[in-house]
């Protein structure tokens, strides 16, 4: 019994000791933009969008996994690996396609933050210079320890909107239903609707989650021998990320969509019709939510970029090292927070139209990041005995195949009905 115990003991030091890049990277996905995304989803569709939530978690947990795995087995980054393996012109050009797709989700994020104040009366333009300044400082004057802890914290307050989602008293056994069953009613031939499927995805599995996770694995210094401990943080964080996103869409399919409320200009106005329809705490915890979840992934998505295109192009990088150690990891990081910030305070800019953009990006991009993945996972001599089981080759590879044929069914419903 004491053995066992003993077991038990030092399997939850191990776990508690890598705890972190994975929960954080799943549960930072449901920022600013995938909260408006989900909203959208419940408010026009109603529950009618939940079966895709089985699918999307099922990949995610793979996709996660496999980005960990590889940085506990090799000790380097995925851009690194990419240009290692195949060549600096392919990770130059996908360098720039992540840059340019983060900078709309950069946006989206302080969006979501000055969205979240306005609602109580403070003005965009004192909101989004301060948190611009509070990100930077977080992430330039802290070490790589000392910001974990403070965005494993953040994570713990999505718990918000699954107390919402109850509290929009939904209808549980529709809910359920539609969570297991794909609806008849609506075709794929509708634009509108794999609009918003691609969206769902790019939001659940963003590529920049892939760099992001992968280089906190190795900064985090966790190697193979720890893997085990890696995955369930992997599993449990994707698990949390995806009940948040079920509830977001259950309570405002549960409010708006039944009261024909299908139009959100953004997160906030999302928030902001649920008062009269869900009561006064549903909307200041939907509230609380988007004001936490966009400063966390204000300060993450940066980060991922710097991390992603620093290893890529071979700069140093790290937030344990200081600015004059890292020079480029740091200005790319800055001019990230100005450009995304700066562009919220220029009047009458298209922002809704910004952030559920942004997240279909995500899922137009995320096959070709995935197809690298998946050959450098698979590789012998590089993962040795940690290569890619035959299961998840099938998802990984199944992903990749669906989201190609989504997007051109896309733009093939928007050619024929635009």
């Amino acid at each position: 019994m004491k053995l066992l115990r003993r077991g038990w003991r030092s399997r939850l030091v191990l776990f508690l000791a890598v705890v972190g890049p994975g929960f954080i990277t799943a549960n930072v996905d449901n920022d600013a933009g995938g909260i408006w995304t989900y909203s959208v989803a419940g408010a026009q569709f109603g529950y009618s969008l939940l079966w895709t939530m089985i699918p999307i978690t099922v990949a995610l947990v793979v996709v996660q996994e496999m980005a960990s795995r590889m940085g506990a087995v090799t000790g380097k980054g995925l851009s690194d690996l990419i240009r290692e393996q195949f060549g600096l012109r392919v990770t130059f050009f996908l360098m720039v396609a992540l840059v340019i797709t983060n900078i709309l989700n950069v946006m989206a994020e302080f969006a979501g933050v000055a969205s979240s104040l306005e609602l109580f009366g403070v003005s965009k333009y004192i909101v989004v210079p301060a948190a611009a300044a509070i990100v930077w400082l977080l992430v330039v004057q802290g070490t790589y320890s000392s910001v974990e802890k403070i965005f494993l914290v953040a994570s713990g307050f999505y718990v918000c909107y699954i107390i919402a989602g109850l509290l929009a008293h939904p209808d549980w056994r529709a809910a359920a239903f539609a969570t297991v069953t794909r609806p008849e009613s609506v075709g794929i031939r509708n634009y509108g609707y794999l609009y918003m499927v691609i969206g769902l995805v790019g939001t659940t599995i963003a590529p920049w989650m892939q760099f992001y996770l992968q280089a906190s694995v190795v900064e985090k210094g966790v190697t193979a021998r720890q893997y085990r401990a890696l995955r369930w943080d992997v599993i449990l964080g994707c698990l949390f990320a995806a009940v948040v996103a079920w509830f977001i869409i259950v309570a405002c399919a549960a409010t708006l969509h039944s009261v024909g409320r299908t139009e959100i200009r953004d997160a906030a106005d999302a928030a902001q019709a649920l008062r009269p329809l869900a009561g006064e705490y549903a909307y200041l915890l939907f509230a609380a939510g988007l004001f936490n979840a966009s400063l966390f992934a204000a300060s993450i998505l940066p980060i991922s970029t710097a991390y992603a295109v620093c290893e890529g192009l071979g700069f140093e990088s790290g937030l344990d090292k200081k600015f004059h150690e890292a020079p480029a990891f740091y200005w790319l990081y800055t001019l990230l927070i100005i450009t995304g910030a700066g562009v919220l305070l220029v009047p009458r800019f298209p922002l809704a139209h910004i952030m559920v953009l942004s997240q279909v990006v995500n899922g137009v991009m995320l096959p070709f990041v995935l197809i690298f993945t998946v050959r450098l996972i698979n590789d012998r001599e590089l993962m040795g005995r940690y290569v890619n089981s035959q299961r998840y080759n099938i998802v990984a590879w199944t992903t990749v195949v669906v989201m190609i044929a989504l997007t051109l069914g896309m733009f093939a419903t928007q050619t024929r009905f635009g």
